[in-house]
């Protein structure tokens, strides 16, 4: 599948096949997480951990994971920034593995002491944030369709209430050169489904918001501009992302994040 198909179909998997990853399956994972695009910095790092014994355990809102022999470890710095990288970065590592026929699911939770925790210490001023399952998924449980309905994974806020045109009063409409970017940005998964993703268009500046619901807000927007940005790029339109030295328009409950603009040429 392409990543258009990738972004529309992923969906986050709990039960799993108890199933070891290849050898090469493990590489190109490995080889996946070496080649991220990263346009904003911050500091992250990205680490696979594997298990002699399938690993059940309870996190706050995900749900049971099933048989999950492999991981992702995500170890991130405390700054909006850093946030950001990591929900753009792993994303891609994400999408790339359902390509692959491997599913994945972001979890955030405390894992201080954790056996996901032992190892390697993180670089300095890093801490384990995110962990990830990631294997060939087994037939969805009873209780990972309960997680998903409680969640409303399913669900996603209209168009006209998440994007914008040159003020918050103006809903943008659906014929504008950005909306299949747009589109696959509000398939985007975000914690608790919260999609605290919103944006303005300005001409054809794209100004990222975020509505902060939790910590993981700033991380799940990440989420959502790297569906937008994978989509640009598949369809071979580039630009770059930058900060605007003012805030574009203010929102009293939304917070700018970033702005894209594409390439001229």
């Amino acid at each position: 599948m392409n990543i258009l198909e990738a972004m529309r179909t992923r969906r986050s998997v709990r039960t799993f096949d108890g199933k070891n990853l290849t050898t090469d399956e493990i590489a190109e994972l490995q080889n996946d997480c070496n080649n991220i695009y990263n346009p904003f910095g911050g500091e992250y790092s990205i680490r696979m951990k594997h298990f002699d014994k399938a690993a059940d355990f309870q996190p706050s809102t995900y749900g049971m994971i099933k048989n999950a022999m492999d991981y992702f470890t995500i170890g991130t710095a405390d700054n909006e920034i850093s946030a950001l990288a990591t929900g753009f970065c792993f994303e891609q590592v994400v999408l790339r593995s359902w390509q692959r026929g491997l599913g994945t699911c972001w979890i955030a939770a405390t894992f201080k002491g954790s056996d996901f925790d032992n190892g390697i210490p993180w670089p300095e001023g890093q801490k384990l944030r995110i962990v990830s399952p990631v294997g060939r998924p087994a037939g969805k449980s009873l209780l990972e369709n309960i997680s998903r309905f409680t969640l409303g994974s399913s669900k996603r806020k209209p168009f006209k209430e998440l994007f914008f045109t040159d003020n918050f009063n103006r809903s943008l409409t659906q014929d504008n050169r950005y909306t299949e970017a747009l589109e696959m940005l509000r398939y985007a998964p975000s914690s608790t489904n919260s999609q605290p993703w919103r944006v303005l268009v300005e001409g054809d500046k794209i100004h990222f918001y975020y509505v902060p619901k939790s910590a993981l807000s700033v991380m799940d927007t990440g989420i959502g501009i790297c569906h937008f940005y994978e989509t640009e790029h598949f369809y071979g339109r580039e630009g770059r992302f930058y900060k605007e030295p003012e805030i574009p328009s203010r929102h009293d409950k939304w917070r700018y994040l970033i702005s894209y603009i594409p390439d001229t040429e």
